[in-house]
């Protein structure tokens, strides 16, 4: 049975639209967002979502979709954007459950400062997503490739992202179309690598 077509389209600025982005985020993330954020964790994101210059914008959003319907999604942005980037659009959209994100931030530091390491000149991939049901149908190659596309016309030098050591198969994938591991996190004897950073140079 032949699979239907891919069409791809950037993310516009709607509450659809956010809330499609804090489902596959949450997904990406393996369930942070909700930890995050709470039980009301896609309609905070969602209206992060709306507000431009920050890296859960829908200005960083691309959906996937098999007719007209959404079945996947790239968040991605070059370090400088990162740089430029705040969680306010976040805590005001949080309300008065900033206090859990601030708590959440303060406790996991050291990961939230993992986005932080992106070095100069790469367009990092924060999440990627596909609908269970579509996985290993050409999906996540499809959004892999308008990543790599983005990234070029960005004018970036390099790819990187970061995956969760238990996530094999992702590695794998991203391992045969020519990514390498380049570092471990957290770089210590005394602890176990939860993720790691790859990366492939254009």
């Amino acid at each position: 049975m032949n699979q239907p077509s891919v069409t791809l389209r950037a993310a516009n600025p709607t509450f659809d639209d956010g809330l499609a982005c804090a489902h596959y985020a949450n997904e990406a993330s393996e369930g942070f967002m909700q930890v995050m954020f709470g039980r009301r964790y896609e309609e905070i994101i969602a209206n992060a979502f709306l507000q431009p210059d920050h890296d859960s914008s829908y200005q960083n959003v691309t959906f996937a979709e098999c007719d007209n319907i959404i079945v996947g999604m790239i968040l991605a942005y070059t370090e400088a954007q990162h740089r430029r980037s705040s969680r306010e659009p976040q805590r005001k959209a949080a309300g008065r459950l900033r206090l859990r994100m601030r708590i959440v931030e303060v406790l996991l530091a050291p990961l939230m400062r993992l986005n932080d390491s992106i070095e100069e000149g790469d367009f990092y991939l924060h999440f990627v997503a596909v609908d269970r049901e579509r996985r290993a149908t050409g999906v996540g190659s499809v959004l892999l490739d308008a990543f790599e596309d983005q990234a070029r016309a960005s004018g970036s030098t390099r790819l990187s992202l970061d995956v969760s050591v238990r996530n094999e198969v992702a590695r794998r994938f991203y391992e045969h179309r020519g990514w390498n591991v380049e570092s471990e996190w957290p770089n210590s004897p005394f602890m176990p690598s939860l993720s790691v950073r790859m990366t492939r140079p254009l």
